[in-house]
Parts: structure tokens; C-alpha cells; sequence
């Protein structure tokens, strides 16, 4: 399978994760998709400027995507209440 579909996928779990663990409704299939490709450049940001590493693999990439889609999503509740 090539990186990209692998990417999709796992932005897609992350972005469901992160509306599953907030609490949210989702924002469907397309909409889980970005946030979760969003939260996993977030993730990969907050990872690498704190010096942690969540290990390599379909489950690291899974466990930081998802870290950084749950602080998307907090963030942008945030600024919806604003």
C-alpha cells in the first residue's frame, strides 16, 4: 500500500479517535480525514519540539496523530466559543 493511502487511513482513524475522546459528533468521513491529517502534522510538531519520540510504526504515527487531532479539535472548540 503506498505511504499517501497510509497517511489517509491513519488520519482517518486519528481524526475519529480524537472526536471519540473530546466527545464531539465528528465531522464525518471527509472532515475526520483533515482533522486527522491536520492533528498528525500537530502531533508530529508537538513530539519533536518537546524531544519525545512515540516510536516508529503504524502505532506511533496512530498514537501521535491522534495527540494532535484531540488538541485540534480542543483548539478549535475553543476558538468557536470565542
Amino acid at each position: 500500500m503506498s505511504p499517501l493511502l497510509w497517511f489517509i487511513l491513519i488520519g482517518l482513524v486519528a481524526g475519529w479517535l480524537a472526536g471519540q475522546f473530546v466527545k464531539g459528533g465528528g465531522y464525518g468521513v471527509f472532515g475526520d480525514i483533515v482533522v486527522g491529517v491536520i492533528g498528525a502534522l500537530i502531533g508530529g510538531f508537538l513530539f519533536r519540539s518537546i524531544g519525545v519520540s512515540a516510536g516508529g510504526g503504524l502505532l506511533g504515527s496512530l498514537v501521535v496523530a491522534t495527540i494532535g487531532a484531540v488538541v485540534l479539535v480542543l483548539a478549535l472548540r475553543q476558538l468557536k466559543r470565542a
